[in-house]
């Protein structure tokens, strides 16, 4: 079971989900830096228990900014996807019109958050904020790290067809109407390959994919997430969705809409 708190119907557009697991180093200033923009982006956490006392972090800003910060915790950590799944399911709920995936470490810069809604407000349906449609541009990375991760979504492109630089990337945005068509209730991945999965059924689906650069800075406070056993889902898991898509119709963006 999980637990939901401050359930209440949208008062603003947008919304940045933002899954944790022992962030506490990082999770207040997130939030603040995220509801300090322009623009009134609402924030949902994600919570998988985190031994750490996130969540409890978490209940002390919703105090300091009530209506703008929700919080759902889960029993235990359950991956990455499915944390995305649960807080896509929340907020459609809530009548957002534009949802954000975003880390808690600061790797993703809240300062883009904007850059990445105005490409949802002109023409695009999927926002994709990426490391590699401008060269690399990834911060304090060792090499071996970047050029597996540039390499990896390359494969993925060739692999996959998806007309993205950055296949891998977690920083995105999404029309609503994206997250209610493609069948998010099909997803089945827990890692990066979560994100590709995402991507490609978007872009199958007939929705328009569209990068928008930015610069990727490493994590500097607690600990990263990515293990090799991610790294293999996502490898594994692209050749499984180019294999089903030669066999399979993917619900499509409806005809007349933006």
């Amino acid at each position: 079971m999980s637990e939901i708190e401050n359930s209440h119907r949208a008062p603003h557009s947008d919304v940045v989900i933002i899954p944790t697991y022992n962030e506490k180093e990082n999770i207040e200033a997130i939030i603040d830096a995220v509801l300090a923009l322009d623009g009134d982006f609402d924030v949902l956490v994600v919570d998988d228990n985190s031994p750490d006392g996130t969540a409890a972090l978490v209940r002390g800003v919703m105090e300091r900014r009530p209506g703008r910060v929700d919080l759902l915790c889960r029993q235990g950590k359950q991956g990455l996807g499915t944390a995305y799944l649960a807080g896509f399911d929340r907020v459609l709920g809530r009548g957002y019109e534009r949802i954000y995936e975003m880390d808690a470490d600061f790797s993703h810069n809240p300062a883009d958050l904007p850059r990445l809604r105005a490409a949802l407000e002109a023409d695009a349906d999927v926002a994709v904020g990426s490391r590699y449609c401008n060269g690399v541009n990834v911060v304090n990375w060792p090499m071996g790290r970047v050029l597996m991760s540039y390499f990896a979504s390359k494969y993925v492109r060739l692999v996959t067809g998806i007309p993205v630089h950055d296949t891998t990337a977690g920083f995105v945005g999404y029309r609503a109407d994206v997250l209610r068509t493609i069948g998010l209730d099909t997803i089945r991945f827990k890692g990066y390959a979560f994100q590709i999965e995402m991507k490609f059924k978007a872009y199958k689906g007939g929705f328009r994919v569209e990068e928008v650069p930015i610069v990727f800075t490493n994590r500097v406070l607690g600990t990263s997430k990515m293990n090799s056993g991610i790294f293999g889902e996502a490898m594994f898991g692209v050749l499984q969705l180019r294999w089903e898509s030669l066999f399979k119709k993917y619900p499509q963006k409806a005809s007349g809409t933006v």
